[in-house]
């Protein structure tokens, strides 16, 4: 089967992924709290992890040799899934996908920072067009800046730092390691934060199924786009994951009433050209 009919397969299965896991959380957010959502979030994710590894047997991977590296990863993603979380029940969906888009904008920017690679004329180029399609998508102005906005777009730059060291990560640590130590410290910190008032509510009967939707949708949609990047170019695997955002507008249109702003497709297509330009010279430079 050709390569792209395979990693288009494997992107509709993120594409799906990623949707359902917004759902699940506007549906259990009534009922409970960001830092409830990820504490059960993360069991759900230990128990399919650790039952993956054993079956797999890959549980002898997991070690301790870099623990504050982890530590310091998930601090970064425990914090943008709590905003993102947080997005998604304060504004539009629509708005919520098309400011994560900008997670690669801020990896361009942050990476000369953390892992001191150099800054190139592309990458300050296609941040500049990024933060143009951010304008676009926000509309700043005291009458519509809201928290919801302000923890999308914040969300993007936690989600750019956990990226930046999981590419450290990446270099000594296996995908079960990771994964193990993502899911483990997140269950700790979601409890440490869930339960600081000494009040953790627990899902009800109605709320466990999308709360155990959230935790297998968020594993799953992160390893489709992995095996789709493993099989197709970044180029082609991108424009793939950029169908995300119609759907999700079309699903909050369909289920929140939530309206098609053209300006929210607008932003969001300079924030894909803005990543997209800058994918496409990197391949091109590694080429030559």
């Amino acid at each position: 089967m050709n390569n792209l009919v395979i990693a288009t397969a494997w992107m509709i299965g993120a594409i799906s992924s990623f949707t359902l896991m917004a759902i699940a959380g506007r549906a259990v957010s009534a009922e409970l709290d960001t830092f409830e959502i990820m504490l059960f979030r993360s069991l759900t994710g230990i128990a399919i992890v650790v039952s993956v590894a054993v079956a797999t047997g890959t549980v002898s991977q997991i070690n301790q040799s870099r623990l504050g590296l982890h530590a310091i990863r998930n601090i970064f993603h425990f914090t943008g899934q709590n905003l993102w979380f947080y997005a998604i029940t304060m504004i539009p969906l629509a708005q919520v996908f098309a400011l994560e888009f900008t997670t690669p904008i801020w990896v361009i920017l942050l990476s000369p920072l953390i892992l001191k690679e150099r800054m190139t004329a592309i990458g300050l180029l296609s941040a500049a067009i990024g933060f143009i399609g951010i304008l676009i998508v926000a509309r700043p102005d005291p009458a519509n800046i809201s928290l919801g906005l302000m923890a999308a777009a914040g969300c993007a730059v936690f989600f750019a730092l956990t990226a930046i060291f999981t590419r450290k990560l990446t270099q000594t640590e296996t995908i079960t390691t990771i994964l193990f130590y993502l899911t483990v410290m997140q269950a700790v910190f979601g409890l440490v934060c869930a339960g600081y008032d000494g009040d953790i509510a627990l899902p009800s009967g109605t709320a466990l199924p999308w709360v155990i939707l959230i935790g297998c949708a968020g594993l799953l949609a992160h390893f489709c786009l992995t095996k789709a990047l493993s099989i197709a170019p970044a180029s082609i695997v991108m424009p793939i994951d950029f169908v995300r955002l119609p759907t999700i507008a079309i699903v909050g249109m369909l289920l929140y009433q939530e309206p098609l702003e053209i300006w929210v497709f607008i932003g969001a297509f300079l924030i894909f050209g803005a990543n997209y330009l800058n994918i496409a010279f990197a391949m091109r430079a590694a080429k030559n």
